[in-house]
């Protein structure tokens, strides 16, 4: 059973058909959307300021959320695929993105729609990554624009692999 905390008198709130592994911590100020997952050593602490995570999105093996003492907030939108071992950190993350495996995202950057975060990629402070961009390296540059669809798909195999497990 997962670990799901209340602290500070806020309890997580998950939509519905979600899936939390058996060692996955939830924490505090969490609003996790429908048909959601939370994979294996996954950490999602929301003691410190909100997490926001929309419907069908995916937070795999290892990664961890959080947020910034009063000034940063993490939003995640739909659609979104959090690839494992990620360091989501006081950010924004739009509709269909996809973080690929190891990638540290620091506070104040946004992450576009579609957009493609390559593994390994360290995505500074304050970068704005735009819609359908692919960054990697670092610190994370620029590459090319991603094929269109390349992101979601992620999405939509993390769908299927959620029910194996349920």
């Amino acid at each position: 059973m997962a670990i799901v905390k209340t602290l500070l008198n806020k309890t997580p709130q998950f939509g519905k058909e979600c899936y939390l592994s058996e060692n996955a911590v939830v924490v505090g100020d969490v609003i996790m959307g429908d048909n959601c997952s939370v994979w294996f050593s996954a950490v999602i602490r929301g003691d410190v300021n909100s997490i926001r995570i929309g419907n069908n999105t995916n937070i795999q093996d290892c990664s961890c959320i959080h947020a910034t003492y009063k000034t940063g907030p993490v939003n995640i939108g739909n659609n979104v695929s959090i690839g494992h071992n990620v360091t989501v950190h006081a950010c924004t993350i739009k509709d269909g993105a996809l973080i690929g495996m190891g990638a540290t995202l620091l506070d104040g950057c946004e992450i576009g729609e579609g957009a493609v975060v390559a593994a390994g990629a360290l995505v500074l402070s304050k970068t704005k990554i735009g819609k359908g961009e692919l960054w990697g390296g670092v610190p994370a540059k620029f590459i090319k624009m991603a094929k269109p669809g390349q992101a979601e798909s992620f999405a939509e195999h993390y769908m299927m692999y959620k029910e194996w497990y349920k």
